[in-house]
């Protein structure tokens, strides 16, 4: 480092300690012991644009007035997160982790599940 550098040695290190304790602060407490993803992280974010492409096709077709097919799709939208959520760690996950991988994978997709049939089970209306 030069001289006239506006970090010091000791300002980097106190700032890589901030950054760890910010860190191991967010982490899931319910993550903890689990080992992380096999997946590179650029995969595991690319599954999560996955999730949210199949969110903004939901937008698209409840806008157009085909409330059926996107509650149908946002039903399959929330398995596959309930799928991903065991692929994909938690801090890459984001706000999308909440509990255990368990518990979130089962309510996922026990809701979406409980969407998709019924939006099959709803007769359509004049259409």
């Amino acid at each position: 480092m030069s001289p006239n550098s506006p970090h010091t040695p000791h300002q980097h290190s106190a700032h890589a300690r901030i950054g760890g304790v910010r860190e191991h602060l967010l982490a899931n407490p319910h993550d903890r012991a689990v080992p992380p993803s096999p997946l590179r992280a650029s995969l595991q974010r690319g599954l999560i644009y996955g999730f949210a492409g199949l969110l903004i096709v939901v937008f698209g077709l409840i806008v157009m007035n085909h409330w059926r097919r996107g509650v149908f799709i946002l039903g399959l939208a929330l398995v596959y997160l309930a799928v991903i959520r065991w692929l994909v760690d938690s801090r890459i996950l984001g706000v999308l982790a909440v509990r255990s991988r368990k518990f979130d994978s089962i309510f996922s997709a026990t809701l979406g599940l409980a969407m998709m049939w019924i939006a099959l089970g709803v007769e359509s209306l004049g259409s």
